[in-house]
């Protein structure tokens, strides 16, 4: 049966890859769905690929129509209210933690080790806080070495957000082509969508294998680094304290609103 839910699933996960510091894979933990999605992109790849694609092809077309027309409403948000919106996510990943500690039973399976494990993967992540993210303007008239950038930008970008915690699009910014593959698929730019997505491609499949064979074998190792990189993305989206009373409230608000919205979700998706 094809799982049509899947769509609106795409859709959260599309529009939070657009902002810097927010990533798809961990709104897939927030929908409970991440185990899952490892499962089915690896097992497209096998004899039983039209049972996966049944979960695969909406979850796409989901993601496909929230970077359509969805991106612009969130690059909006995030240039004229950049702190509420930051806020926001800020109270979603926030509220998935206790879904992730719940699911890796962190109170009977956690020893010093996984702590240990947890706080290597949040310092790897709230270390990019650190990075310059000044954006490049796009790149016009591009030649053979910058399609080669931007497929293995794809790659890498994708591999990051496969990883709850690590936002493809922060990586885009760092490497330097974030506004060249925004502004291309603004723009619907083929050239520019087909290579980025090319490498998208390629990235999700091998970093799917590598997270699948760690949460087969090193399953409460694997949580551990998962649940770290979630943490540490908090320190790398935390957009500062509010400068105004109002703007204050906002914020608070906003961050509330982000919790509760990962409470609804996991109220719906882990019943």
């Amino acid at each position: 049966m094809w799982e049509w839910r899947n769509i609106y699933r795409g859709m959260l996960m599309g529009a939070s890859d657009v902002v810097p510091g927010v990533s798809g894979g961990t709104i897939a933990v927030v929908l409970g769905i991440y185990d899952r999605l490892i499962d089915a992109i690896n097992g497209f790849f096998s004899k039983e690929w039209k049972t996966h694609l049944k979960f695969l092809l909406p979850l796409g077309i989901g993601v496909v129509i929230a970077i359509g027309l969805m991106a612009n409403l969130i690059e909006w948000l995030f240039e004229h209210y950049p702190g509420p919106t930051q806020f926001f996510f800020l109270g979603l990943i926030i509220g998935v933690l206790p879904y992730l500690t719940h699911k890796a039973d962190v109170k009977h399976n956690f020893k010093a080790k996984h702590f240990m494990l947890l706080l290597i993967g949040a310092v790897l992540v709230a270390s990019m806080a650190f990075f310059q993210t000044a954006e490049s303007e796009p790149m016009q008239n591009l030649s053979f070495a910058g399609y080669v950038l931007l497929f293995f930008s794809g790659w890498i970008a994708s591999s990051a957000m496969i990883l709850p915690g690590i936002s493809g699009s922060f990586i885009l910014l760092i490497i330097g082509v974030y506004t060249t593959v925004t502004s291309g698929i603004s723009d619907f730019r083929i050239d520019i969508i087909a290579v980025v997505g090319a490498g998208i491609v390629c990235g999700i499949v091998v970093m799917s294998k590598i997270v699948k064979f760690f949460l087969e074998n090193y399953t409460s190792g694997t949580f551990a680094v998962i649940i770290g990189l979630v943490i540490g993305s908090v320190f790398v989206i935390f957009p500062g304290v509010p400068g105004t009373g109002v703007m204050m409230i906002v914020s608070i608000v906003a961050f509330l609103g982000g919790l509760l919205a990962a409470w609804l979700l996991g109220r719906v998706e882990y019943k």
